[in-house]
């Protein structure tokens, strides 16, 4: 895939006008006028913006699986990345006897479609299992049990804001279980969908379907592709949201 390709992606569009691209921005700003370099700083807040918008940018792969380790995953992530390899693979295995020609071409787009697919659930993968390793630092059941005791308290000067900053730990920790199960959630469907494309990709390859069948195919697995670009930025731009105030102070095993 060529870097235009990559770069006009809807993963890409969203980085654009992202709440870190925006920070990113004005942070490099702030830091020209601090440094004195006058116009010249709207030139490193842009540059900032660019970076950050870069960093969006799929990245160009040599081939198939390059670096894409699953069983440095964690459950349920090491399946989810297994799963969407597995589907590549019978895609291949299927396609593999279908003659020189216009169907052996097309089927090679979907192909590269699909290499990018698998990249793309692997990053998606690698950035939940780190969130699900982190939530699991978070002790919520002695959190809770610290919180109970500090209620019951005398009032005291520190009391307050020993309350408030537990409660943000719970909180944090309740909005990581959301976004963790949701973004699971979100490839085992986009997962299924690799797998109900490729299964369409067996039939039309055994059929030799018409160019509209395949020009559908191959839209199909840009969409799939597509939202997991969008699934890939949204779980990155988890990653780059600040902690919550007074939290975690408290560490060991997850509740």
């Amino acid at each position: 895939m060529s870097f235009r390709d990559r770069f006009l992606t809807p993963g890409v569009a969203r980085a654009i006008t992202s709440p870190s691209a925006i920070v990113a921005t004005g942070a490099g700003v702030s830091v020209g006028v601090l440094a004195g370099m006058g116009p010249w700083s709207i030139l490193l807040g842009l540059a900032a913006w660019a970076a950050r918008v870069l960093a969006a940018v799929p990245r160009a792969r040599g081939g198939r699986d390059t670096a894409i380790a699953p069983r440095s995953l964690d459950q349920p992530w090491r399946g989810a990345v297994e799963q969407v390899q597995d589907s590549r693979r019978d895609f291949d295995e299927a396609t593999r006897g279908v003659a020189e020609g216009p169907l052996r071409d097309r089927l090679g787009g979907v192909a590269k479609r699909l290499d990018t697919a698998v990249a793309e659930a692997w990053r998606i993968a690698k950035a939940g299992n780190l969130l699900s390793r982190g939530r699991k630092q978070i002790d919520t059941t002695r959190i809770s049990s610290e919180l109970h005791y500090a209620r019951n308290r005398p009032e005291g000067a520190t009391k307050a804001e020993t309350i408030a900053a537990m409660e943000a730990q719970l909180a944090s920790a309740a909005r990581l279980d959301a976004t963790i199960q949701d973004t699971y959630d979100r490839l085992v469907l986009l997962d299924a969908r690799t797998d109900e494309v490729v299964a369409r990709a067996v039939e039309l390859a055994v059929s030799q379907a018409d160019e509209q069948a395949l020009g559908e195919l191959d839209s199909d697995v840009g969409r799939i592709v597509g939202d997991l670009e969008a699934l890939r930025l949204a779980i990155e731009e988890t990653d780059d949201r600040p902690a919550a105030p007074g939290g975690p102070t408290t560490m060991g095993g997850a509740s």
